[in-house]
């Protein structure tokens, strides 16, 4: 009988990192109801994000051997993930067709982020499931769940708002927002790991209440976005 040591560990991750970030994706497919994406595009981004994880990782552990301080490689980390979370998305499905509304970039971008964070909460939980205590895997599970998933939310979703107030501005000016979507991004991730690296443990939870506040903020501004039309833009 083949040895199941190996798989169930690989399951429940697999599981744990896949199914909250399924649920926080239906969650904000709502955000988009009016004129919802197709699924299958939804699908894509997804499948985006997770293909992403496979890239970042070596360009990541490349990066690291050319720095020393870990400031300066956890921001260089958080570059390099917003990059590829950007580009997964813009080879994929922001130059679709679909993509016609101010929303549409920012439900595409999250949809990568989640993708991106199923992956990735999957492999770091990999560890705790083959080796701790059940306690700890569920306290590691539900700390990635609200912490890190919801920050890359929050960054991609930075992206996708400059995108879709940029919606109907000319191409050079789309591309200054992306930019500048990405940089805020970076900035987002790096402050967030800069006060992990730097909070003590015991107050953790106001570091991922900073990220609660961020989404809230980033909802009322998606109420903006809905309502951006051509218009707005006529001189």
């Amino acid at each position: 009988m083949a040895d199941m040591s190996g798989i169930t560990p690989t399951i429940a991750a697999l599981a744990g990192g896949i199914f909250p970030a399924l649920a926080w994706l239906w969650f904000w497919r709502r955000e988009d109801s009016v004129h919802p994406e197709p699924r299958r595009l939804i699908a894509l981004a997804f499948l985006a994000g997770m293909v992403a994880v496979a890239l970042v990782i070596p360009i990541q552990k490349y990066v690291a051997t050319l720095l020393s301080s870990t400031t300066v490689i956890y921001t260089a980390w958080s570059a390099i993930e917003e990059i590829m979370k950007y580009l997964a998305a813009r080879f994929t499905v922001l130059r679709r067709r679909e993509d016609d509304e101010p929303i549409d970039p920012v439900i595409y971008m999250v949809a990568v982020a989640l993708g991106f964070a199923a992956i990735e909460n999957t492999l770091f939980l990999l560890s705790p499931l083959s080796g701790d205590t059940t306690v700890q895997t569920i306290i590691t599970g539900n700390l990635r769940f609200v912490g890190a998933t919801l920050l890359h939310v929050l960054s991609s979703a930075a992206v996708g708002v400059m995108l879709g107030l940029s919606f109907y501005k000319p191409k050079a000016t789309k591309r200054l927002y992306a930019l500048l979507g990405v940089i805020l991004a970076t900035l987002l991730h790096s402050a967030f790991n800069f006060f992990i690296l730097n909070t003590p443990e015991t107050h953790l939870m106001r570091t991922f209440g900073y990220v609660w506040i961020g989404l809230i903020v980033l909802l009322a501004v998606l109420e903006y976005i809905k309502r951006i039309h051509p218009r707005i833009f006529k001189s």
